[in-house]
């Protein structure tokens, strides 16, 4: 098998060369891979702070700094994995039906392969064609989704599909196993007293910011690995503004009184370990409002490499 991974830093320093994510290969291809990185530059169904198009190419430059080894999971990720930088999917960035095929389309090139693709947003709307994408290859999905915002309303301004619907349009399109998927840190002003309770209605658990803290960190990730124990595909979704303001003041829609870089690492080692992963994506990173030397740009990446350390995680396992 032929084993791509980063190029090495000891013999080529990581700012040289074209930017790709870690330092990995570009190369457009599922074949000998474990994992792929792919951007999806699209953001025209944000409704405010408009700019996460440009969010794939501010992670690649954060990303140079990651090495191979992850010293809290005690693990060479490029030991067990092959993984290469995919490229930015096709968008139409004035069409949101035609991009929503597109990105469709290019995602279940991958997932068709069993690839499991790690994209980089792009807006949330970007979730909806890639995890119905993921549907055509697995069924119905469990989704894990850190978030401050549910992204369950129905419309927005008469329109289907925005960053505010991704998670109603999979419930409603029974994409999504809502009974095996959890919402994670949601918080924030709503403009009801409802303000959660289609995601409710829809089957899908909230552990909201306020629950997170009475009970403890701890305690969340077991209703997490609870939540997804028996699901055969999960899928990640991490919206960046999970976490507080002060870690990632780059971002479209921001609510304070989050989460801390640390907890956001935590949580997804220890709530993921031995979770039938199958895509994952990051979005919201806007780095037009990343004024504090690229502290989201950097969070995000680090989010990214803290998923693929639970692939290698769980192919380190499954060798045993």
């Amino acid at each position: 098998m032929n084993k791509y991974k980063p190029k090495d830093a000891t013999k080529s320093p990581r700012y040289c060369g074209i930017r790709t994510f870690m330092n990995l290969p570009h190369i457009k291809t599922t074949k000998d891979v474990d994992f792929v990185v792919a951007g999806v530059p699209f953001d025209t169904a944000c409704t405010t702070r408009v700019g996460a198009r440009y969010g794939p190419e501010a992670i690649r430059s954060a990303s140079i700094l990651l090495r191979p080894y992850n010293d809290d999971m005690g693990i060479n990720i490029f030991k067990y994995l092959s993984g290469v930088d995919y490229g930015d999917f096709d968008i139409n960035p004035v069409n949101l039906e035609e991009s929503i095929n597109l990105i469709t389309d290019q995602a279940y090139e991958i997932f068709k392969e069993k690839v499991i693709p790690i994209f980089m947003g792009g807006d949330h709307s970007v979730s909806y064609p890639l995890i119905r994408a993921a549907s055509k290859t697995y069924g119905k999905i469990s989704v894990v989704h850190f978030d401050a915002h549910s992204d369950t309303d129905e419309e927005i301004w008469e329109a289907k599909h925005a960053h505010n619907t991704p998670f109603y349009n999979l419930a409603e399109g029974k994409m999504v196993d809502t009974e095996k998927s959890i919402q994670i840190g949601l918080r924030g002003p709503t403009y009801g007293e409802d303000g959660l309770k289609k995601a409710r209605e829809l089957g899908y658990r909230t552990l909201t910011r306020k629950e997170i803290r009475k009970k403890g960190i701890e305690k969340s990730v077991e209703i997490i690995k609870e939540r997804i124990k028996d699901s055969e595909a999960v899928y990640v979704s991490f919206d960046i503004d999970f976490l507080d303001p002060a870690y990632a003041p780059g971002t479209g829609t921001l609510e304070i009184g989050g989460f801390s870089t640390w907890e956001a690492q935590y949580m997804i080692q220890e709530s993921l370990r031995d979770a039938n992963l199958i895509g994952m994506d990051l979005v919201e990173v806007n780095p037009a409002f990343d004024n504090k030397g690229q502290i989201t740009s950097y969070a995000a990446s680090n989010i990214m490499y803290e998923l693929i350390t639970q692939v290698a995680l769980n192919k380190k396992n499954k060798e045993r």
